[in-house]
């Protein structure tokens, strides 16, 4: 796992060995869900309310960045780090 940006308690991750559509993980406490890259919906999981309301905000702030990401985990390397929601 691949640890990109962390704010108010939700982590935003990536693995290597991703499938498509390009995506994103983000945990909290013990709730997980993945977010298509882009459009920013909800794939698969589940996430408290005000949190997948946090996460879609910051997604739609980093979109760009969360792309490059997914190329560089695509290609193996090291993602670069994206700043929290402030």
């Amino acid at each position: 796992m691949l640890e990109v940006s962390g704010f108010l308690g939700i982590i935003i991750r990536f693995y290597y060995n991703e499938h498509l559509p390009p995506h994103f993980h983000a945990e909290y406490g013990e709730h997980q869900a993945q977010f298509v890259i882009g459009s920013h919906t909800l794939l698969r999981g589940s996430l408290a309310s005000r949190v997948l309301d946090l996460v879609q905000e910051w997604a739609e702030l980093h979109r760009a960045e969360l792309q490059h990401c997914w190329e560089q985990v695509r290609r193996r390397e090291m993602p670069d780090k994206i700043n929290p929601l402030v």
